[in-house]
């Protein structure tokens, strides 16, 4: 007798990279240096490795995008992109010298630096009057 035959595949978490339809997903670390100057990295992709420009500036949670780099279309042609998370990494142990530097970083006063931050303490201070 004849009948329907239902195949279900799984595929297993990789290590790194997530799946979302034609894209691929990931996150990459980078030290807080590099966020507020800006680098150029490497990001693993799913064909090897490829340099990236941070501009300087960037946050935590920023997306990027690889055009290309993600899975190929079925039945088409082309690929879908590799988005990047960038996951700006905070030192957890400075030496003396360094907690002197942030210091001294930190007393010098320059407005355009955080414009979100100043809005926000700007907001918060007009919720009080």
């Amino acid at each position: 007798s004849t009948g329907d035959l239902y195949v279900y595949i799984t595929v297993k978490p990789h290590k790194f990279f997530q799946r979302e339809g034609s894209e691929v997903i990931c996150e990459v670390p980078i030290t807080f240096v590099q966020a507020a100057l800006g680098d150029t990295i490497e990001v693993p992709t799913l064909d090897g490795k490829v340099e990236m420009k941070i501009p300087e500036g960037i946050q935590s949670g920023t997306v990027m995008r690889l055009r290309g780099k993600g899975i190929p279309y079925l039945r088409s042609t082309g690929r879908g992109d590799q988005h990047v998370r960038i996951k700006v990494l905070t030192p957890q142990k400075l030496t003396d010298k360094q907690k002197e530097l942030l210091r001294e970083f930190a007393g010098i006063k320059n407005d355009k630096a955080n414009p979100e931050q100043e809005s926000f303490f700007k907001t918060l201070k007009n919720l009080f009057k």
